[in-house]
């Protein structure tokens, strides 16, 4: 089964699998389908990227790939 490495930052850290350095997918899985694996809300994932990429929720991962989720973020 192929894995990628997701990384999440910030507020979203609470929502991180303890697999996530090596985390499990089927081949095809869209970046939305992790996010409901792991209980994490859509709308909470604000940036998203994969290999350093800008990357959508519809996103399809085949393995090995560097998925990083950031919530929105706020200041001034």
């Amino acid at each position: 089964m192929p894995n990628i490495q997701l990384k999440l930052y910030a507020t979203l850290q609470a929502f991180m699998p303890r697999t996530g350095e090596d985390y499990p997918i089927s081949p095809g899985m869209t970046v939305q389908e992790i996010l409901t694996q792991i209980n994490l809300p859509v709308e909470k994932a604000k940036l998203i990227f994969v290999d350093g990429t800008k990357a959508e929720l519809s996103s399809r991962l085949e393995g090995g790939e560097r998925v990083g989720i950031f919530p929105p973020v706020g200041g001034g």
